[in-house]
């Protein structure tokens, strides 16, 4: 029940992120507002949401889903005005009881719109040519987001969620309406052409995102797992690390690494590719429940401290790559099924014994 926002630059796979966000979200009511985007991209909207199944209740996602579609060519005024009707449509929804997900595409294009109103009333220009009540505006449209107790009986609780997609042009992140935006949600995705163009999806960059609510909600995952905070801070510190070996390598080839900073290479790669990547197309990979999730995340933090450990005591990193329970790691999002978690038991005590098992060569 939360504002967040995602940036994508180009066509980074937004609409199938939108797709999934929709299907599987705990939402009951999904709201679409397509505004000012090319009519190609709704119309795929359109003909996409109908063929797709709400995994629930068994039957089309369009029984829960509106969709309000002003496109590029349509007046500017209804652009501007798209989102304000899909917010209301959507706390009257709320006020009802339900949990409702708002997803405004783009945020860009109906401040474009605010921007050439402004400029017909002959208001005064701030930067960029947006009017000086934009950061405002914005402000107002992402407060309406959360979780409230409404008036009247019977007693009922509904909720709001607001993801909007921000489109800088030419991925210029200090535009007005990117700072702005940012200076209001707490929760941003960052989508990464270069993660697009190596095919690797969702295209989050995980260096660049962040959320604000970790503490807030490290209760809740607490109770998933009560080692997760720690869990996820060393899964991060491996991709940080990394991100600054990468600098090194460039400059003076992997060969001037340490056999443990080529470890660290060799981890977040591993979790890139078997914890990062997620396809939206496989059965099994779709969607990942969140004990299947935290599973996951301690299986790939032992196996990196238990190589790390391997390492110290001497074993060739050769040897650790070529451990056959590696591939059944990058696996396992596929081949376990949410329902069926003990399997990572399984698969743990197989990453244990391989690991442990290597001995260092002996010195002649």
């Amino acid at each position: 029940m939360i504002a967040y926002i995602y940036i994508h630059l180009h066509n980074l796979h937004n609409t199938v992120t939108l797709h999934q966000l929709s299907k599987w979200s705990d939402a009951q009511v999904i709201l679409h507002i397509g505004c000012g985007e090319r009519g190609n991209e709704e119309a795929e909207v359109l003909k996409e949401f109908p063929e797709l199944t709400d995994p629930y209740s068994g039957r089309p996602l369009m029984e829960r889903t509106i969709l309000i579609a002003n496109t590029s060519n349509m007046p500017v005024s209804a652009r501007e005005a798209s989102i304000y009707t899909g917010t209301a449509i959507a706390e009257y929804y709320r006020d009802m009881g339900y949990d409702v997900l708002l997803v405004a595409d783009s945020t860009s294009r109906w401040a474009e719109a605010l921007r050439e109103i402004s400029g017909r009333l002959e208001e005064m220009p701030a930067e960029e040519g947006y009017p000086s009540y934009l950061a405002s505006r914005l402000a107002e449209f992402y407060e309406r987001a959360g979780r409230v107790e409404v008036l009247g009986k019977p007693q009922r609780v509904g909720s709001l969620t607001i993801v909007g997609a921000v489109s800088p042009p030419g991925g210029d992140f200090t535009e007005p309406v990117t700072t702005h935006t940012l200076r209001f949600v707490r929760v941003f995705w960052a989508l990464d052409p270069t993660l697009a163009y190596t095919r690797h999806y969702p295209a989050v960059n995980w260096i660049m995102s962040y959320s604000a609510y970790v503490d807030t909600v490290a209760e809740w995952w607490r109770r998933v797992g009560p080692d997760w905070y720690e869990l996820r801070s060393k899964l991060y510190s491996i991709l940080r690390r990394e991100e600054e070996l990468l600098e090194i390598v460039r400059l003076l080839g992997p060969e001037a690494l340490a056999p443990e900073e080529n470890l660290v290479l060799d981890a977040a790669r591993m979790i890139r590719e078997g914890f990062l990547q997620q396809s939206a197309y496989d059965p099994v990979d779709s969607f990942c429940s969140p004990q299947k999730q935290f599973r996951m995340l301690r299986l790939f933090v032992m196996f990196y401290e238990l190589a790390l450990d391997a390492v110290n005591r001497g074993v060739s990193l050769a040897d650790v790559r070529s451990l056959p329970v590696i591939s059944e790691l990058l696996r396992a999002k596929y081949t376990i099924p949410n329902d069926k978690l003990d399997e990572f038991d399984k698969l743990e005590q197989r990453i244990k014994s391989e690991l442990e098992g290597l001995r260092a060569p002996i010195p002649t």
